[in-house]
């Protein structure tokens, strides 16, 4: 797989040293076991798979070389780059001025925009309009466009089923910006819907079999289906594509209840199920795949808690909180500050979307074991922080130092 130039200070030895180990030793990916490293008294329990995807690595080599490659010109992100704080906050130290907030509502007064300044598309895409909107200011989109190609070989294939007469149904959070571009993409092509989880799914359903009144959908649906969308007509032949950061569990389940759904309705037999439903297969990308089933690997060793590092906004981060969650107290930070003391953290409730603090938070027992990992656009350097303020706050920093000098030298 390609490698990128992205900033040294993203990078973390320790963390590197680990990787590469394992990869040698595992080149297929098979081993979802994770690493763990007995700092003292603290014993860390690092998930197989975590950190910078292709896509992030290489949105952040583009973005960097757009800043180096113009100097003295006005540069701007659509809209966050990757979401992760950190790394938005290092190209805004650089100039880089945001365009849009990750709902789409805009920071700046769009006539501001010139043909001459440089505009970075984000990793998750952006909407066919507003490419045209850039366009039609003299800017070409293409020229720094940081979109993962993971996000578009969904597009891609919601074209090609879309053009043999199947509407799509996107698996995705209504609102987030990769969900937005996809969207764009396949209405152009064919009716579109999304679905945000299995409930609406279930919901959903109820229109295709007629169990609910067509008219009812343009309300419970509002905002989530395509300009000129028929119910009577358009659910006749379906497919089902996702945002590549969801929950695999989930969308493997929301396309095998449709599926089944369909076969119900219209009396399908196995020979004759692909003239009501399009064998899209899953569209996760392959970082999602692995790092969920990392977490997976990671739940089955013994732990006190779990520390799951990114931004409070990135939806496949949220998404391996969950899994932790099933099994034991977990908590969302985005950074080592978030570990104020052995007694209090501070981290992100999702339920709730607010932050909270939480006291007594360290279990006393020893060897205390915590489970770590991390989305994929958290820097591996983020990671290495983190463990070097658990060994800290637990009185084990040389046991750590001892760790990294062994770790380092047989990598």
């Amino acid at each position: 797989m390609k490698s990128f130039e992205v900033p040294v200070h993203y990078r973390s030895t320790l963390v590197t040293a680990i990787k590469q180990k394992r990869k040698a030793a595992d080149k297929m990916k098979k081993d979802f076991s994770p690493t763990i490293l007995e700092i003292g008294s603290l014993h860390v329990i690092l998930a197989r798979h975590f950190g910078f995807c292709y896509g992030v690595e290489n949105a952040i080599e583009i973005a960097f070389r757009a800043v180096d490659e113009n100097p003295g010109k006005r540069i701007f992100l659509l809209s966050e780059m990757i979401h992760n704080p950190g790394v938005n906050a290092d190209l805004q130290a650089l100039g880089v001025k945001f365009i849009m907030d990750t709902k789409g509502n805009l920071l700046m007064d769009w006539d501001e925009l010139t043909a001459d300044d440089i505009v970075i598309i984000p990793a998750f895409g952006t909407t066919l309009e507003m490419e045209k909107r850039l366009r039609d200011k003299g800017i070409e989109p293409s020229k720094y466009e940081t979109t993962c190609p993971f996000v578009e070989k969904v597009w891609n294939r919601a074209e090609k089923i879309g053009t043999e007469g199947y509407t799509i149904v996107v698996h995705g959070k209504p609102k987030h910006e990769e969900t937005r571009a996809t969207f764009s993409h396949s209405e152009a092509h064919t009716p579109t819907v999304v679905v945000k989880d299995i409930a609406q799914t279930q919901h959903l359903a109820k229109f295709i079999t007629g169990e609910l009144p067509a008219e009812q959908f343009y309300t419970d649906f509002e905002g989530q289906y395509s300009q000129g969308f028929d119910v009577q007509k358009d659910f006749a032949r379906i497919g089902v594509v996702n945002q590549t950061t969801m929950l695999a569990s989930e969308t493997q389940g929301i396309a095998d209840y449709l599926k089944h759904v369909m076969i119900r309705h219209y009396q399908l037999s196995a020979d004759n199920i692909s003239e009501r439903f399009a064998d899209t297969r899953d569209t996760l990308c392959y970082a999602t795949n692995d790092n969920q089933s990392a977490v997976q690997g990671l739940l089955e060793t013994e732990a006190d808690l779990a520390i799951v590092i990114g931004g409070y906004n990135s939806s496949n981060t949220s998404h391996l909180v969950e899994l932790c969650e099933e099994k034991l107290p977990t908590y969302f930070i985005k950074d080592e500050h978030c570990l104020e003391s052995p007694t209090s953290v501070h981290h992100f409730n999702l339920h709730t979307h607010r932050e909270k603090q939480t006291e007594n938070y360290l279990p006393s027992n020893r060897p205390l074991k915590v489970m770590i990992t991390s989305g994929a656009s958290c820097p591996d350097a983020l990671v290495e922080r983190v463990i070097e303020r658990l060994s800290e706050i637990t009185g084990n920093e040389s046991a750590l130092e001892t760790i990294t000098g062994n770790w380092t030298a047989i990598s």
